[in-house]
């Protein structure tokens, strides 16, 4: 395996966790390899991950510790299969907006699984009907947690490789994507966009100086991002994106299963709740700060310009 070919299948070193770098990103290289040989497309490989997914929260139902470590195996073949669905897209250019709809889907329905099957657990240890009301709770803040973190990596992105690199979407776009689709024509790209397009929204519901920055470099530079906000944001911005990749999979994963293999799941809801939840609130703080600076910076070179 040549570091070079791997490195190119990544998004950016700046967004690279250290466990994807040397495990999950090896093991998605070799899957994708071998899928672009026999032609199997990176939507295909999303799909299955969603099976073995759905699988791994069943799995953690069980008070057996043997049937909990193979539900962890499960969800690390589906993250495998997630990191190989990305990696192969940029190794074939096969990129497609339903590929990306589907890549946020699958996570979801992972988790999904993983809630309702921790709830039926407590249930069946003797909790009460409240422990759903966490579990919503909790649920939710994942939704958020994810989407926010989703939008900050693909906002820096931008800001390294421009518009065609950063996988970044406005509502605006995707709703008029979605009015121009027909529900007797394209129903489920259409669905998948009904969602998506919800999905984006609840993204920018914490994002505005990034959305109000990003905005501002599209109308007055045509896209084109002047190299000094282009080098300056970055290294500011950089920083957060170790919060970015807490709020993503991998921290939250090895939380779960600590908690499972040691019979305490409700541990991972407070966890969920509570740590994550402050690391958030932490984050949109600090991005909105550094946005707004740009962005006021942006504004004084525009005006200085006419």
């Amino acid at each position: 395996m040549k570091q070079s070919e791997l490195q190119n299948t990544f998004k950016s070193s700046d967004t690279e966790e250290a466990i994807d770098i040397y495990f999950y990103r090896r093991l998605g290289y070799r899957v994708a390899l071998f899928s672009a040989k026999h032609k199997i497309r990176p939507n295909t490989i999303t799909i299955i991950s969603i099976f073995w997914g759905v699988v791994a929260g069943h799995l953690y139902y069980y008070n057996n510790i043997w049937i909990n470590i193979l539900g962890i195996l499960f969800l690390i073949i589906a993250n495998t299969l997630d990191s190989a669905d990305g990696q192969l897209a940029r190794m074939t250019n096969d990129k497609t907006e339903l590929g990306r709809i589907l890549d946020g889907l699958a996570g979801n329905l992972w988790f999904l699984s993983i809630y309702i099957h921790i709830g039926l657990r407590l249930t069946h240890n003797g909790y009460g009907s409240w422990i759903w009301i966490i579990g919503i709770v909790t649920g939710i803040s994942h939704i958020f947690q994810a989407a926010i973190a989703d939008y900050y990596r693909n906002g820096h992105l931008y800001f390294i490789k421009g518009e065609a690199g950063s996988e970044f979407h406005s509502s605006k776009d995707i709703k008029r994507q979605y009015d121009s689709l027909s529900w007797k024509k394209d129903f489920w790209m259409k669905l998948f966009m009904y969602f998506y397009h919800n999905y984006t929204r609840e993204q920018e519901l914490f994002t505005g100086n990034l959305q109000k920055l990003i905005g501002c470099v599209q109308k007055n530079f045509q896209g084109q991002i002047p190299q000094w906000l282009r080098d300056d944001f970055r290294k500011e911005n950089k920083p957060l994106m170790k919060y970015t990749n807490i709020l993503s999979f991998n921290t939250r994963a090895i939380t779960l299963w600590i908690s499972l293999l040691i019979n305490l799941p409700l541990l991972y809801w407070f966890f969920e709740l509570i740590v994550l939840n402050i690391i958030l609130i932490y984050m949109v703080l600090k991005q909105q700060f550094i946005s707004k600076k740009y962005l006021n910076l942006l504004q004084k070179e525009v005006l200085q310009n006419t």
